[in-house]
């Protein structure tokens, strides 16, 4: 049986992502495409899916500016279930004959919504519902093949149904929390009007990607980059299933983990029963940081380095296929997607050498997020202990130095970092965080230590609170905490004499300050 997907086309809003996480979320598989994809491509998707319909996302653009991106005409007339979100609800209008055009009013923010009609579409919702509306054109009249569904009182058409097609439109946002009953919406599309089976589940996931991974290698060798983290221990247990011993997993020691670690994950995947190589390159990655500042250049070098050294285990196993852990944000970040920018390269994407001497890269975890990934992690049986691991990027303490990375830097940074989550680990607020850390400034200040004058670093404090790593806030912890996590760094490290805390989300930052 295959899996059902439904398509999101992506117009470039900023909720698109989360329309796709929303039908996840409901055990449908869904995947966002280019706006501009053809019929055929869609069809295509039907050799390993079951296409059942297609939602048009919103975006910044007005339907009538030069260049606002457009979706191709044919796909109105597959026959297949579309949805149109806010500019899509416009686009679909648009083509089909509606008048829609710049509103007397922009509606931004919550919005009553009258509801005319309370089947299909809109099944279970009240005669007046709050949602979360962000436009300034409005759909004003649709041809009489088209019932209205619901309105406001600047926008007199903000929701539509063809009468004998499956086309619908919403001027609002279901996705979002503002808009209370968004999942019921979004439900009744894909239930009612889809007709999809909730099959995409952590079971059926693990079946279909060991199925991927052995069609794609065969009886070939594999080696799999091992970080210790979530992503790369889900992918080894996955490839483990596939190709059983013959996957070699290869922990590199750059020298940039944190206190402790190499050793814990030695032990684990000894313990898993993992056929593990672990190799110590730390002087290796040193050399090659020397002099380096800038945090695009040391992911590229330490991206490349590891892929040398996995080359060169590759020789010696005749290994032919590099597994990694990559998963979607690390993609989105990495500007590997048509229309997505890049905000920072992660070593295994953007920092793989244009060509690297291997038959293949497999990336079974690519379309997850991460809380989805821990959801597999589960159903495999790893231990907790790595499926509540943090996220820790693959280039290690090296991106959370700012400047040149040297030895003396190092042994601070784990030293504060093993404080940081020492104080943290043993405090309530732990179980609301999604990623704690320090970071070293290549910025020194002046205090007192001791009546004399002291000139060290400066520490930054970073913690979040997130679900899947694509947005974050930052975590407002308790002062008492803080004091002693500040009081313990300038205590015990006599390098340092200041630490700050960071209070900036994610946008306009990202988690990592590198």
């Amino acid at each position: 049986m295959k899996t059902d997907v439904v398509l999101v086309l992506n117009f470039g809003g900023q909720y698109c992502h989360l329309i796709k996480r929303r039908i996840r979320e409901e055990e449908v598989y869904a995947e966002i495409v280019p706006p501009d994809i053809t019929p055929e491509e869609i069809r295509s998707f039907d050799d390993e899916y079951s296409v059942k319909g297609i939602i048009l996302s919103g975006g910044p653009s007005s339907i009538y500016e030069k260049g606002a991106p457009r979706c191709r005409k044919e796909i109105l007339e597959m026959g297949l279930p579309i949805l149109g979100i806010c500019y899509g609800h416009q686009l679909v209008a648009h083509y089909m004959g509606g008048d829609v055009r710049k509103g007397d009013k922009m509606e931004y923010g919550i919005t009553e919504v009258y509801v005319d009609v309370t089947d299909t579409l809109l099944k279970g919702h009240q005669k007046v519902e709050r949602v979360w509306t962000s436009h300034g054109d409005t759909v004003y009249e649709m041809p009489e093949e088209f019932e209205i569904l619901a309105h406001t009182e600047n926008c007199p058409v903000a929701a539509f149904r063809h009468r004998h097609k499956p086309l619908y439109g919403v001027q609002w946002h279901p996705e979002v929390v503002h808009t209370p009953r968004g999942k019921m919406l979004l439900r009744n599309f894909l239930f009612e009007i889809c007709g999809c089976v909730p099959n995409w589940t952590p079971e059926n996931f693990v079946k279909k990607c060991v199925e991927e991974i052995r069609e794609k290698v065969g009886n070939s060798k594999c080696i799999i980059a091992l970080s210790g983290g979530i992503d790369s221990s889900t992918a080894a247990v996955l490839a483990a299933k596939a190709v059983g011993r013959n996957l070699t997993a290869v922990f590199v020691d750059h020298g940039f983990m944190r206190e402790g670690e190499p050793e814990s994950i030695k032990k684990t995947f000894t313990e898993l029963g993992m056929n593990l190589l672990v190799l110590d390159e730390r002087k290796r990655f040193m050399e090659k940081l020397r002099g380096v500042s800038d945090p695009e250049l040391k992911r590229k070098i330490i991206g490349e380095e590891f892929i040398h050294v996995f080359e060169k285990v590759a020789e010696e196993s005749e290994a032919e296929y590099l597994i990694q852990g990559t998963i979607y944000p690390d993609r989105i970040e990495s500007g590997a997607s048509k229309h997505s920018e890049k905000i920072k390269t992660h070593h295994n994407v953007g920092g793989l050498p244009t060509e690297i001497k291997f038959k293949g890269v497999v990336e079974p975890l690519r379309e997850l997020y991460k809380d989805e990934v821990r959801k597999i992690a589960r159903s495999l049986g790893i231990p907790e202990s790595i499926v509540n691991r943090q996220p820790f990027p693959g280039p290690g303490l090296a991106i959370r130095i700012i400047g040149e990375v040297t030895k003396e830097k190092i042994e601070i940074l784990k030293r504060v970092d093993a404080i940081v989550r020492e104080e943290i680990e043993k405090h309530e607020v732990k179980g609301s965080l999604w990623q704690y850390f320090a970071v070293l400034l290549d910025t020194k200040s002046t205090g007192v230590k001791g009546d004399a004058r002291a000139y060290g670093y400066t520490v930054a404090i970073r913690a979040v609170e997130s679900v899947d790593g694509m947005t974050a806030s930052y975590a407002k912890l308790p002062h008492d905490l803080m004091e002693r996590i500040s009081t313990r760094i300038t205590n015990e490290i006599p390098q340092v004499s200041r630490v700050v805390y960071d209070i900036t989300h994610k946008p306009p930052a990202t988690i990592e300050w590198e």
